[in-house]
């Protein structure tokens, strides 16, 4: 049985499941999740090597069979209401954050959204913010 996330946790599986689902995470990717995780109240507390364990945790939770079902299960376990908008920008902020939104990324958002019962609206606002954030001049 795969053991409980924290909340925290659930933040960081959120982020690294939206840039891994393509297959690949890029250094956009990375240093994206990096700057969020250093910069946001909700990692205020975390030091260390965390988040590059958490992120491994993932990863081989994601490369199983139905790894993202599994993985979209405990992020929905592990969050209180309160948090589920947060994991949900925070996975869009990754998707945006090298300007090019893949087909398996889109997906990947909308399994979370359904997953947390987002409104499809408030998905929406939280994507374009996501994309006004990252727009180039």
């Amino acid at each position: 049985m795969t053991p409980q996330l924290q909340p925290v946790e659930a933040l960081i599986y959120a982020m690294v499941t939206a840039a891994a689902v393509d297959r690949k995470i890029n250094d956009v990717e990375l240093s994206r999740i990096g700057t969020l995780v250093s910069e946001l109240p909700a990692f205020r507390d975390l030091e260390g090597d965390w988040l590059a364990k958490e992120a491994q945790d993932c990863g081989r939770l994601l490369s199983k069979p139905d790894g993202v079902r599994r993985v979209l299960d405990l992020i929905k376990a592990a969050l209180p209401k309160h948090l589920r908008e947060t994991a949900y920008v925070l996975a869009a902020e990754v998707t945006i954050s090298d300007l090019s939104v893949k087909d398996e990324e889109t997906e990947f958002l909308s399994l979370l959204a359904q997953a947390l019962g987002l409104d499809q609206l408030v998905c929406a606002a939280l994507n374009r913010a996501a994309r006004a954030r990252h727009a180039t001049v």
